[in-house]
């Protein structure tokens, strides 16, 4: 009996340990996020907010982006990069203070908290990640991961 009970149970601890890594593996970092009530001095120094504003969700060029940003998630994690979101003009955001934007507009915000670009129109992740890779940061965050 107790072979056969050992037995049983040994057939669980595979399940056990996959269920216990699981656990403890870190959740993978979300990439968009809504900004209505997102604070930017919250992301100095550790991400590039890019901010993607619409005066609604179902805005053309706003539907656009996101497809442009969501379907090439992986380049911009790569580069600290978080999205947020803000599709409701009114009440006015603390983003819409303090960015100002009209209609459709896409903001990327640098890790120093400073407006690097805006544009009117929806941006590829290629243009996007042209543009940060020249960032003096960025370059010093690339040599950094070689010398490691």
């Amino acid at each position: 009996m107790k072979p056969i009970l050992a037995l049983v149970l040994s057939s669980f601890l595979p399940l056990t340990l996959a269920v216990a890594a699981q656990a403890s593996e870190p959740e993978p970092p979300s990439l968009v996020q809504p900004g209505e009530e997102v604070d930017l001095s919250s992301f100095l120094w550790h991400k590039r907010p890019i901010v993607v504003f619409a005066d609604s969700p179902e805005d053309p060029r706003f539907k656009e982006q996101m497809i442009l940003l969501t379907s090439e998630a992986e380049a911009l994690l790569e580069r600290d990069v978080v999205v947020l979101t803000d599709t409701t003009p009114k009440p006015t955001s603390a983003l819409r203070k303090q960015l100002r934007p009209r209609g459709f507009m896409l903001v990327l915000v640098g890790k120093d908290g400073g407006v690097k670009l805006r544009k009117p129109h929806p941006w590829t992740v290629r243009e996007l990640s042209r543009t940060i890779d020249k960032f003096q940061d960025r370059l010093r965050e690339v040599e950094d991961r070689r010398e490691n």
